[in-house]
């Protein structure tokens, strides 16, 4: 019986994507025909041979040793095995009787001199490996010490090539962010926080949505605060991609997980669960629905206060939104002094400096790569300074970010007055989780004693009010210092309220 199994191989499912399994095929093919034999069987694998345990190659080694083919024709030997258990189990089947052979190699593998040409070319291949990965290690290494990260970039970040930092998402950084900060509140656990952020709409690479175990890979990756961690190694490196989240937030989260912060809500979701407290004995009001009606209740023992329906915290945070109403000719008048204002500061803008050095140290890298090139300076200065440039870099662009973030942009604080004059037909308009939002950023404390509510507006709210108390009466403009505080206080409430990602961020 001449009949032989054919073995062909590429080292990724990527490789396996051209022309190379073909190309082996057809090789195998030329020389089973000028060699008259019967290729009963194909076996064709997508697996790195540098270790053992290949799933199609030890079931082709089974079939052979039950006797199924008579040989085994495969296209070169470094396809066959780059490892020395495969190696040996190739060389028990010939030992066994099993005809070995190679497609592109002119050698017998059943005679001596064969045999050890094929054992020596075995161990060359074993030995290309075992450098290439000492290599790839070092390379790995290498990145790690300048603080880029060599692998896939986690949620929230996206890739741009070898040896360049990784940068957020414009999409999913925000949504990481609310990630860490809706845990670290205590008032989620891991499966309801599953579903809150599958609602907002936060995706995994695949684009869908992600498990519990996705979110508490997230939740534990410290790479989200600027660290690089390698799990394997336990190793950590300062990355200089830019965090997402602060590392006491992080640390936060850290206790929430380990049960140190509180009970979790697992099972109801009401709008305004955990945000509501009894001030006679301090701790949480409980929302339960009774028929069509919810109510937050303190479970505490004899305590005054019992209960309150839903409809009547609401009411309260109604009364405490119109405080920002504004009419037009506040927003007219406010907006002119910011303008007036603002003429004055742009005379000297701190940013121009800065600019300057930014420029200044690009070209600095610019000359730098020329100098590699010109091979006048070596590989290990180049990325050295290199380093030190891009950290400078970073630096300075962070810098420039923090004084455009402090800069007065008239049209965005008019922006902000015109969103907030109406915030209270906006809460009462507002789907459950859009006014659950809306009372975490626009209060501070919220108490319930016995029938009556107590809210204490956030200090972005209590700064826009004052605001508007100061546009009532003189029509005349405040003088310096007094215009000065206003601006100030305009520009912490627009901050405050758009660094919340909520309804009112602004673009």
């Amino acid at each position: 019986m001449n009949q032989y199994f054919a073995y062909v191989r590429v080292s990724t499912p990527k490789q396996g994507e051209g022309v190379s399994l073909e190309a082996q095929r057809e090789a195998i093919e030329r020389y089973a025909a000028a060699h008259s034999l019967t290729i009963t069987q194909w076996f064709e694998e997508k697996e790195t041979a540098a270790k053992a345990g290949r799933p199609v190659f030890l079931s082709m080694i089974k079939a052979l040793r039950n006797g199924e083919a008579t040989g085994l024709i495969m296209h070169k030997i470094d396809r066959s095995a780059r490892n020395g258990a495969d190696w040996l189990a190739i060389g028990e089947l010939s030992d066994a009787g099993t005809d070995v052979r190679f497609a592109t190699e002119s050698l017998d593998f059943r005679s001596r001199s064969g045999r050890l040409s094929a054992d020596i070319q075995a161990v060359i291949a074993a030995d290309y490996i075992r450098n290439l990965r000492e290599e790839t290690v070092k390379g790995i290494n290498g990145r790690l010490k300048q603080g880029l990260y060599p692998f896939k970039a986690p949620i929230g970040y996206c890739d741009n090539g070898g040896g360049k930092p990784k940068t957020p998402d414009p999409l999913r950084a925000p949504l990481i962010q609310q990630v860490f900060e809706l845990y670290a509140s205590g008032e989620y656990s891991l499966r309801s926080l599953v579903m809150e952020m599958d609602e907002r709409g936060l995706r995994n690479q695949g684009g869908k949505p992600l498990s519990k175990h996705g979110i508490e890979t997230i939740l534990a990756n410290p790479f989200y605060t600027g660290l690089i961690r390698i799990k394997t190694t336990g190793e950590t490196y300062q990355g200089v991609h830019e965090p997402l989240i602060p590392v006491s937030l992080f640390d936060t989260v850290a206790d929430v997980r380990a049960g140190k912060c509180g009970k979790k809500v697992t099972k109801h979701r009401h709008t305004y669960r955990g945000l509501f407290r009894c001030t006679l004995c301090g701790y949480a009001m409980i929302p339960e629905r009774q028929k069509s009606y919810v109510y937050y209740r303190c479970q505490t023992t004899q305590c005054p206060t019992t209960c309150v329906r839903e409809d009547v915290l609401e009411a309260a945070v109604a009364d405490l939104l119109e405080r920002v109403a504004l009419s037009p000719e506040d927003i007219t008048r406010i907006t002119e002094e910011i303008e007036a204002w603002n003429s004055k500061q742009t005379a000297h803008d701190p940013r121009d400096g800065i600019r300057l050095q930014l420029e200044h140290t690009k070209r600095r890298l610019d000359r730098l790569t020329d100098a590699l090139i010109d091979q006048l300076i070596d590989k290990d200065t180049f990325t050295n300074r290199k380093q030190s440039l891009e950290l400078e870099r970073l630096r300075l662009e962070k810098s420039l970010a923090k004084q455009t973030e402090a800069h007065v942009e008239p049209d965005r604080i008019r922006y902000f007055l015109e969103r907030i004059k109406s915030l209270k037909t906006m809460f009462i308009s507002a789907i459950a989780t859009e006014r659950r939002e809306i009372v975490r950023w626009a209060t501070s404390n919220c108490l319930v004693e016995r029938k009556n509510v107590y809210l204490e507006p956030a200090n972005w709210l209590v700064a826009v009010e004052a605001v508007r108390s100061g546009t009532d009466g003189d029509p005349h403009s405040p003088n310096p210092r007094s215009r000065q505080e206003m601006i100030e206080a305009l520009i912490v409430a627009e901050r405050a309220v758009s660094a919340t990602e909520g309804l009112l961020s602004l673009p």
